[in-house]
């Protein structure tokens, strides 16, 4: 059991650190913009972000989970822009490792370059208004039609929808079927019947712009749908296996850097003649965030290594997410109160990090969902 990096996996990392605080963001962003997220986006594409895992045929670098998490955690400690980098992730592990493995031939052609140079951006459909963890309550529905499908239903917080390009998506196909009635497809925005909203106001991630997705009798070839039908539920679960192991890295990259600059205050503040440092109010709180951060990294390289393994990670992946989504949000609470005043302002940044964690417990499952499927898997 080596719990050291390899020289080519640290030569990765240093890169990708140094190309983004080079080339990205150095301070979070206050209010969205399509503008810039969509120049930005191809700027992290540029340093090889946006296809990590993907195919080296069409220009990924075909990584494993281990190492496209490794390179994300990179991106989340260089980045400050966090939605930008949930962004990215996003694309990369909901809708790209979809495409990868599930579509056709000719789908995969002709999107997957454009999802890794930048040229195109995509968003994944599936939460809706009441079927956020229940996703059997899902209401769009897939008519088939001849050789197209016709979709019809609405789709809520769908990341990146506002500027996307195309959308991942899953729709009924057979109401009596449960899970095997789902069925997933890749939809380029311009086909008709088609509608995204404006961006949704939110927390944090404001360099993720999130919209609202109608689809409107809106006509999908057949050569659109991902595996075969009925396999959608399978499709977004070994997806969300990629997300909940290897998204989450960005956040551990967060808490690095947040760590970085908490003990740097801590050094530097001075209050009744000593340094904040000195007091163990101070510096057992971050002592704890350490621990926190170890803790979680170790779990999610587990989670990770068990996808690269081909084993299923099950609880392995729920435990990793639990860990890292707490532990990020803890922090961030202790790193307010070791700012103190100024970490409620947002020219610290430590504000911006704080709302960037918030939704960390609810996307990708929320914890209450995953502490259920812990108990399951230790038999409860």
């Amino acid at each position: 059991m080596d719990f050291d990096l390899t020289p080519p996996q640290r030569k990765r990392t240093e890169q990708i650190l140094s190309a983004v605080r080079e080339k990205l963001p150095g301070s979070p962003r206050a209010t969205p913009d399509p503008q810039i997220s969509r120049d930005d986006w191809r700027t992290a594409a540029s340093i090889g972000l946006t296809g990590l895992c993907l195919p080296p045929e069409f220009g990924g670098e075909g990584l494993g989970a281990l190492d496209t998490a490794l390179c994300l955690e990179a991106f989340g400690q260089a980045c400050a822009d966090t939605g930008l980098v949930f962004g990215v992730a996003a694309q990369l592990l909901a809708c790209a490792v979809p495409v990868r493995d599930y579509a056709t031939e000719a789908t995969r052609t002709r999107f997957l370059p454009g999802l890794i140079s930048g040229d195109l951006i995509a968003a994944n459909a599936i939460t809706e208004d009441d079927a956020g963890s229940d996703v059997g309550g899902m209401t769009t529905t897939a008519t088939p039609d001849g050789d197209h499908y016709v979709l019809d239903g609405q789709k809520s917080f769908a990341s990146n929808a506002p500027v996307a390009d195309l959308l991942v998506t899953y729709a009924v196909t057979d109401r009596s079927a449960g899970f095997l009635g789902t069925t997933g497809f890749v939809v380029p925005r311009e086909l008709p019947g088609v509608e995204v909203s404006p961006p949704l106001e939110k927390m944090g991630l404001h360099g993720c712009l999130a919209g609202r997705v109608t689809f409107s009798g809106c006509r999908v070839p057949v050569s659109g749908r991902l595996g075969r039908e009925g396999q959608g539920g399978l499709i977004f679960q070994r997806s969300m296996n990629w997300e909940r192991g290897c998204l989450f890295a960005i956040y551990l990259g967060l808490m690095e850097r947040q760590l970085e600059m908490s003990v740097d205050h801590a050094r530097r503040r001075r209050q009744f003649g000593r340094k904040i440092a000195d007091f163990q109010a101070i510096s057992h709180r971050i002592a704890v965030m350490a621990q926190r951060l170890a803790s979680a990294r170790l779990m999610l390289y587990r989670a990770c290594w068990f996808i690269d393994e081909g084993r299923e990670p099950g609880t392995e992946i729920s435990m990793a997410k639990i860990a890292v989504s707490e532990a990020a949000l803890a922090n961030s609470l202790d790193a307010v109160q070791i700012f103190g005043g100024a970490g409620y302002l947002r020219a610290a940044g430590i504000e911006q990090q704080l709302r960037d964690c918030v939704p960390s417990t609810i996307f990708s499952g929320t914890t209450e969902i995953h502490r259920e499927l812990i108990a399951r898997g230790v038999g409860l």
